[in-house]
C-alpha cells in the first residue's frame, strides 16, 4: 500500500523549518504471547479452556506524534494508516519528520470525529481511508470501524462458533502511548510487537458476548479497547538501510490524439484506482467495446465475451455453468461484469489482479473460448477496421495481446451502475415501499440477541455504497468443500472453500446464485443464510458467530430481504452498449 508523503507541523513549539528530515518506518508484528500470531489456527488458548482463532486483524490509525527530549511533541493531525495484518499489511510510515531524539510515540486506533462523521467518498484511490482500502467502514449506516478482530472459538466440550469484535464510535477513539529510543539524525525502522494472547485473555467466548459492534453501555467495547491499547510493545529499533528513491514508471500506450473518456460515477461511491498506466480514452474504450462483441476471440469464432456476460443479465449468465466455444461446460458461475473499477482482484478465486490480467484467461481457457493468442491477434490484424481502431486508440495499426486486453480493460471500467430505487430513495427522489424499507433495516441490522438485536446480518460481506466487499469468503455453502476456492491462488488452508464477496447491486438480474450456481432464486439464497449454512473451520467469522441452528427468519422477514434485494436493480444499467 503506498505511503502518502506528509509534513510534519509543530503541535507544541519550536521547530527550525531548516532542519533535515527524516523518515521512521514502522513495522507492527503481531503475535500471541511470546510466538508469531499464527493466522486462522483454532488452537490460541485463553487460559478458560477455550481456545481461538484469529482470522482478521485490521486496525485503522491516526493523528501520530512523536515527543522530543524537551518534553515537546510534534505530529501531524491528517496523518492516517491503514493495517490489514493477516494479509501482510503490517507497516505505515512518518516521512519528513525533524532532525533529532524522541522518547516517546503516540498514534491514535481511530479516526477523530470530523473524519469519522464525514464523507469517505472524498479520498483519493489508495488512500488509507478510501474505504476500498480498507474495508473498515459502514458505509450507509456512516463511521468507520477503529478495530476489527475476528476468528473462531472452540469450548472445552467441543462446541465451536465466532466472533466478531468491532470496536467503533467516537467514545472508542483509543490512544497508543509507547516509550521509544529514536535518533532520527538518520532514517530509522521501528518494531513494534501487537501481543493479542492478552486481549483474549480470561475470556469465556460463548454466544452472549461472540460480538460487539460499541453500541451504548456496551462494556464488552469497552473493555477489548483498553486491551487493545495496551497490547502494544516496542520490540526493536534500527537504522533503515539507505536506498536510492526509484521514480515510479508509467508504461502507457496512448495515442497522441486520443480524447481522454470522462469516467463519471454517482455521488457516495469511493473514488476508484483507475489503472494509471492505461488512461481510459473514448477510442480506447470504442475499441474495447467492439473486441467485447467479437467472436473471433474464440478458437471456433463463435462465441465472443458477451456470450457469457449477456447485456440484460447484468452483464453476467442466466446459466449454471457457462458454456465453452467447443460445449465444455465450466465448473463455476460467470461474474457480472459491473463496477469492475472498485474492485482489487477478479474471477472467483482473486487469482487475477487487473481486469487486464483477467480479460484473456477466459480466451486462452481450453473449457471456454479455447484460443491461441497469436491466432487471435492474427485475425485481428487482419482487419483493417481492427487496426483503425488500434491506431486512434493506441497510436499504432501493429496488434498484440496486450493491446487487446487494454481495450477491453478501458471498456469494461466504464461499465458502472448505480442507479437503482434503492439510491434514487437515498438522494430523496423516490422511496421505498415499507416491505422494502423493513428488508432495508434486517439487511443493515446486527444479529445479536444479547443486545436485543435480531438483524439478517448482511452488511458485514454486503456493506458501503458497492453492496460487497473486497475480502474472500466461505459462506457455510459445505461443511467440506469440494472446491479449494482462494486457498488454490494462496495456498493457505485459511482460504480453502473461500470466494470473492460478489456485490448485490443488479442481484435480481444475475441469477443463478453463489460461484457453482447452486441457488436459482432470490429465496433460496436467504433461506441458506437463514438455517442453512455449514459449518466448517474456514467459515467466516461473521457467520460463524451465529447460532447453530441459524438465524431462523420468519417468513416476512424473507420476503422483507428479497423486496428490498430487488430494489437494488439498476434499470438504466448501460450494460453492453
Amino acid at each position: 500500500m503506498k505511503t502518502l508523503s506528509l509534513l510534519f507541523t509543530a503541535i507544541l513549539a519550536g521547530l527550525n523549518c531548516a532542519e533535515a528530515q527524516h523518515r521512521l518506518d514502522v513495522e507492527v508484528l503481531p503475535c500471541f504471547g511470546p510466538a508469531p500470531l499464527a493466522f486462522d489456527t483454532l488452537g490460541l488458548e485463553t487460559g478458560t479452556r477455550r481456545s481461538v482463532s484469529v482470522t482478521r486483524c485490521d486496525l485503522l490509525l491516526s493523528a501520530a506524534a512523536l515527543q522530543r527530549e524537551d518534553g515537546g511533541w510534534i505530529g501531524v493531525e491528517k496523518w492516517s494508516a491503514y493495517l490489514g495484518l493477516r494479509d501482510g499489511r503490517n507497516h505505515f510510515a512518518l516521512v519528513n519528520a525533524p532532525d533529532g531524539k524522541f522518547t516517546r510515540l503516540r498514534f491514535h486506533i481511530g479516526v477523530p470525529p470530523q473524519i469519522n462523521h464525514g464523507d469517505p467518498s472524498r479520498y483519493p484511490p489508495r488512500h488509507p481511508l478510501n474505504p476500498l482500502v480498507n474495508g473498515m467502514h459502514w458505509g450507509w449506516q456512516g463511521g468507520y470501524v477503529f478495530a476489527a478482530l475476528e476468528g473462531r472459538w472452540r469450548g472445552p466440550d467441543g462446541t465451536m462458533g465466532g466472533y466478531s469484535y468491532h470496536l467503533a464510535n467516537d467514545e472508542h477513539l483509543m490512544t497508543v502511548e509507547l516509550p521509544v529510543n529514536l535518533d532520527l539524525s538518520r532514517d530509522q525502522t521501528l518494531h513494534l510487537k501487537l501481543d493479542l494472547k492478552p486481549v483474549f485473555e480470561g475470556m469465556e467466548i460463548g454466544e452472549t458476548n461472540a460480538s460487539t459492534h460499541s453500541r451504548p453501555e456496551d462494556a464488552l467495547a469497552g473493555e477489548l479497547c483498553a486491551k487493545l491499547v495496551a497490547a502494544f510493545r516496542v520490540e526493536s529499533v534500527a537504522p533503515t538501510p539507505s536506498r536510492a528513491e526509484v521514480a515510479a514508471k508509467v508504461n502507457a500506450r496512448i495515442a497522441p490524439g486520443a480524447t481522454p473518456y470522462r469516467f463519471t460515477y454517482p455521488a457516495g461511491f469511493p473514488r476508484p484506482d483507475l489503472p494509471a498506466d492505461n488512461p481510459l480514452t473514448n477510442e480506447g474504450v470504442a475499441f474495447g467495446r467492439h473486441l467485447f462483441q467479437d467472436t473471433r476471440l474464440s478458437g471456433n469464432g463463435t462465441q465472443s465475451c458477451a456470450s457469457c456476460h449477456v447485456a440484460d443479465q447484468g452483464l453476467g449468465d442466466s446459466r449454471r455453468f457457462s458454456v465453452g466455444a467447443f460445449g465444455d461446460t465450466g465448473t463455476r458461475q460467470a461474474m457480472p461484469l459491473f463496477n469492475l473499477a472498485w474492485k482489487s482482484s477478479f474471477f472467483w478465486d482473486g487469482r487475477a489482479p487487473t481486469v487486464r490480467a483477467q480479460v484473456l484467461q477466459p480466451i486462452e481457457n481450453p473449457v471456454e473460448m479455447h484460443a491461441a493468442l497469436p491466432e487471435v491477434v492474427s485475425r485481428l490484424s487482419a482487419d483493417p477496421k481492427c487496426r483503425a481502431m488500434a491506431a486512434a486508440a493506441f497510436g499504432s495499426e501493429e496488434i498484440d495481446s496486450d493491446l487487446v486486453a487494454r481495450a477491453l480493460e478501458q471498456f469494461l471500467l466504464t461499465r458502472v451502475s448505480g442507479n437503482s430505487k434503492f439510491d434514487r430513495a437515498m438522494r430523496g427522489e423516490d422511496s421505498l415501499s415499507e416491505e422494502e424499507a423493513r428488508g432495508e433495516r434486517l439487511f443493515n441490522t446486527e444479529y445479536d440477541p444479547a443486545r436485543g438485536l435480531r438483524g439478517a446480518d448482511c452488511f458485514h460481506c454486503h456493506g458501503g455504497p458497492m453492496f460487497q466487499s473486497l475480502a474472500f469468503a466461505n459462506n457455510g455453502l459445505d461443511a467440506e468443500p469440494e472446491d479449494a476456492g482462494r486457498s488454490a491462488v494462496t495456498g493457505h488452508a485459511g482460504d480453502r472453500g473461500k470466494f470473492a464477496v460478489p456485490t448485490m447491486r443488479n442481484i435480481a438480474l444475475t441469477a443463478p446464485y453463489m460461484h457453482d450456481g447452486r441457488f436459482a432464486t432470490l429465496e433460496e439464497v436467504v433461506d441458506h443464510y437463514s438455517g442453512g449454512v455449514k459449518r466448517s473451520d474456514t467459515l467466516d467469522a461473521n457467520l460463524a458467530k451465529h447460532p447453530a441452528g441459524g438465524l431462523n427468519l420468519s417468513p416476512q422477514d424473507k420476503r422483507a430481504l428479497v423486496a428490498f434485494l430487488r430494489a437494488l436493480t439498476d434499470e438504466d444499467f448501460p450494460t453492453g452498449n
